[in-house]
């Protein structure tokens, strides 16, 4: 069967440049920061004592009780999977689609990675009957399937999988043998409205209390807790013998990465992850702006006659533009390379297409971020953030008038 690889239009496995979110550091962080600037003593790798028993108290606040001796800590998501990748090895399985990021490392490993297609009405976990066709067919051509790495909230459709869903997934792969990673990258990104969100809990669950001894957590921190400059990740081992020796393996291979968190990061992450009420405000705050933006971005896309699953958490979405493919064939636009490359270059901000993310570049599908949208700078970031409706803020409404504009022509031939 195929397996992930590049594209050949295009350095597929590579984003366009990441955006910040625009909201400024808060004070109460930069303080933590600057006063552990002059500590020269190096952080363990996998993380000091500080951050450990930080990590380990904000995962109990969500019925994850759990020891020093199985969390670790590193400088983004991206080196902390990839040492959690060399210490499981065997292949990996992901949803299609996925953040870019997941098959990258499995790439640099070496190690071969499939997709699954996510079911029709979420992402971040694959549909269990193409999941366990997907076990079949690698094993039945010599494979060795041994990890499936799932989002609890979804790069790139901003979407979660119901809980029913996940159990089942989580039940398949362990009955598998497969162990688990689960990305809570954007588990606390939740938006504040959308239609059927009263039916909704205020948090998510974690594939972690359904199969708590075959998953390992792993959460990016600068999506909600601390400034994306600053990379900083957290994972949760479980707590069985196959628990630790998968901790201890992914330590040395952060200590052979030389993976270390910078003492001043150090600092501000242990304090962050205690969640004082000036984060929990910010990181509220932030889930209602992105909320409010993708929520036009939504609106604008299905105006025209694109397809979308609706936005519920993080600040992604996923258009697919297939029924306007006449109207942009006319504009030599036919695949989702030609339209990343035209709606980035137009809205002037990245636009990623369908095949960063595992889906074929013929399909006409591009992920928009909400990130870009509130601000260049400090000043434009404060002003959205106190604005009482962020979409009248002027360079927020610009840009979505533009945007509307663009789908608009589109959508009129």
């Amino acid at each position: 069967m195929e397996r992930t690889r590049p594209d050949s239009r295009g350095p597929a496995p590579f984003g366009p440049p990441v955006t910040d979110a625009g909201l400024p550091v808060l004070p109460e962080l930069a303080g933590r920061a600057a006063a552990a600037a002059g500590d020269v003593r190096a952080q363990p790798a996998g993380g000091g004592a500080e951050v450990l028993e930080a990590a380990c108290g904000y995962w109990r606040r969500r019925s994850l009780p759990t020891g020093v001796d199985r969390a670790a800590a590193a400088p983004g998501a991206q080196p902390l999977l990839l040492a959690l990748l060399a210490a499981i090895g065997g292949e990996v399985l992901l949803t299609r689609p996925c953040a870019p990021w997941y098959p990258s490392q499995a790439r640099l490993l070496g190690l071969p990675a499939y997709h699954a297609p996510a079911p029709a009405e979420c992402g971040g976990v694959p549909d269990p009957f193409a999941f366990l066709e997907t076990v079949r067919r690698v094993r039945a051509e010599g494979g060795d399937p041994r990890v499936l790495l799932t989002a609890v909230v979804d790069d790139p459709t901003g979407t979660f999988a119901p809980p029913e869903l996940m159990h089942e997934v989580c039940e398949a792969a362990v009955d598998e043998g497969l162990l688990i990673i689960s990305d809570e990258t954007y588990r606390e990104t939740l938006h504040r409205e959308w239609p059927g969100r009263e039916g909704v809990p205020v948090g998510l669950l974690s594939p972690a209390e359904m199969q708590p001894d075959h998953v390992v957590v792993l959460a990016d921190l600068g999506a909600d807790l601390v400034p994306a400059a600053w990379p900083a990740a957290i994972a949760r081992f479980p707590d069985t013998p196959r628990g630790a020796q998968l901790h201890a393996a992914t330590l040395d291979a952060l200590s052979t990465l030389h993976a270390v968190l910078p003492s001043p990061v150090a600092a501000a992450v242990a304090h962050a992850l205690t969640e004082p009420q000036a984060v929990t405000e910010r990181r509220s705050e932030a889930a209602r702006l992105h909320g409010a933006i993708a929520a036009a971005l939504y609106s604008a896309v299905t105006a025209a006659g694109a397809f979308c699953r609706p936005p519920r958490a993080g600040g992604h979405l996923y258009p697919d533009l297939e029924p306007l493919r006449p109207a942009l064939d006319a504009r030599g636009i036919t695949d989702s390379v030609d339209l990343e490359d035209r709606l980035s270059a137009d809205l002037g901000v990245p636009v990623p297409g369908g095949h960063r993310f595992g889906d074929a570049p013929d399909l006409l599908r591009v992920r928009l971020s909400t990130g870009p949208l509130l601000g260049a700078d400090d000043d434009q970031g404060l002003e959205v953030l106190v604005a009482d409706d962020p979409l009248t803020v002027p360079h927020v409404a610009g840009f979505l008038e533009r945007f509307a504009a663009w789908f608009d022509d589109l959508a009129g031939g």
